[in-house]
């Protein structure tokens, strides 16, 4: 069976530094960073008191009242990034259109969190006069149901599931679609991620683990990746969507074709609930997978969106990984996280940087890691690798790699390129 090819036609974003496609990328490029106090619940008692919130969204302007009520922030952020990438693709305005063939996956790494919070407080608070629950409480609350409102939206009918994986939900969804169109299951699939954890059990539950920065005194700063002085990542919240399409539907519209969708890779570590594999052993077998899949030779990649969380051992485990995969060639890729802008979108985090890839291979410009000062030099880390430090870096950039890797070991590899006929 001969597979088809798999484009990326739609983009759409809601995220720390933008509430769209070009102000995220214009912000990234610049090295914005997007951190700053919370403002979604008091956080002055707690470990970390800050975080990468968006910034000026409104739910109530976009969607109806009696709509509002139905949905988590989480799927507020999914269904408005949605509407971008789908705006942004054309594909409504095309004649003829089998809604029966457009599916809808969108991971998220937790769901609704906020709406979980409400409702056990509310019964922890009023549980002697009997359970009494909001009715909306579970269709608002499950990881999966930001797919079933993008859906419902569009009348699209054909492949709609959500996907929990951790932090490598997002980068699962867009496999998954990528398989399913290339298979011919599907002409084209919404897919992305969306998260909206930055409450008290998010905060607090990381902050119990020891995960997250506590660099309360400069936020924008926090987000140090493969600098001696990380202690933590950074939560961030948001949706990236995407529109993938299968090429020939797309060409036969005329869109606007922004990459080609090469190849995706998975793998576990099989190691340990959070930490990862100290040598970066699922990192390995996930981008030699990708690779493999996209029947393409590590020479053919220019750039890498890594994981890059800003842990102390996460961020050394990940080079391990690229070096290995790598060889001699890693010396003469850019490596960049963009973390450090964005902080860490736990389940949207793969769609994000996956856009990020999909916007580096189009512009030939890849966005930088921020925050490393001179001096601040682990030594762990072979820095004679290019991590595009504090500045972006204009470069030809034919294909790039993304890696998303989750609690419980789980690690998903993308590979774009630039689409040639």
């Amino acid at each position: 069976m001969e597979l088809k090819r798999v484009v990326v036609t739609g983009l759409g974003a809601i995220t720390p530094i933008g509430n769209d496609v070009e102000t995220t990328w214009e912000n990234a490029k610049k090295g914005v960073s997007g951190a700053g106090p919370i403002t979604h619940f008091d956080a002055s008692k707690f470990k970390t008191q800050f975080a990468c919130e968006v910034k000026n969204f409104d739910g109530n302007a976009l969607f109806d009242r009696k709509k509002v009520r139905t949905l988590d922030l989480y799927a507020q952020y999914a269904l408005a990034a949605a509407r971008q990438a789908v705006e942004d693709s054309k594909i409504e305005e095309g004649e003829n259109l089998n809604r029966d063939r457009i599916g809808v996956i969108v991971a998220a790494g937790i769901g609704g969190l906020h709406t979980f919070e409400e409702e056990a407080g509310y019964y922890a608070i009023n549980k002697e006069n009997g359970p009494k629950f909001n009715p909306f409480f579970i269709p608002k609350m499950i990881a999966d149901i930001a797919s079933g409102h993008i859906s419902m939206e569009y009348g699209y009918h054909g492949p709609n599931f959500g996907v929990v994986s951790a932090c490598a939900s997002s980068n699962n969804a867009i496999i998954d679609a990528f398989n399913l169109i290339r298979l011919g299951k599907a002409d084209a699939i919404v897919t992305g991620g969306a998260e909206a954890a930055i409450y008290p059990a998010g905060v607090g539950g990381f902050n119990s683990m020891h995960a997250l920065s506590t660099r309360n005194d400069s936020p924008t700063t926090a987000s140090r990746p493969f600098s001696k002085s990380r202690d933590g990542f950074v939560m961030g919240e948001g949706s990236v969507v995407l529109v993938l399409e299968e090429l020939e539907h797309a060409l036969a519209r005329g869109a606007k074709i922004y990459a080609e969708v090469a190849g995706g890779g998975l793998s576990a570590d099989a190691y340990h609930l959070t930490a990862t594999h100290p040598e970066g052993l699922g990192a390995i077998l996930a981008m030699r997978n990708a690779l493999e899949d996209a029947n393409m030779k590590p020479e053919d990649i220019d750039y890498i969106n890594v994981h890059g969380t800003s842990t102390p051992v996460g961020d050394v485990s990940e080079i391990k990984a690229i070096t290995e995969v790598f060889g001699e060639h890693a010396y003469n890729l850019n490596i960049s996280s963009t973390k450090s802008m964005t902080g860490h979108l736990l389940g949207a985090t793969g769609a994000l940087e996956a856009m990020f890839s999909v916007k580096a291979v189009e512009n030939d410009i890849v966005p930088p890691t921020i925050n490393h000062e001179d001096g601040d030099d682990d030594e762990n880390i072979d820095y004679r690798l290019n991590f595009t430090f504090n500045k972006a870096q204009e470069r030809p950039v034919r294909a790039a790699l993304s890696n998303s890797f989750g609690f419980g070991g789980h690690n998903a590899t993308v590979i774009v390129k630039k689409f040639e006929k």
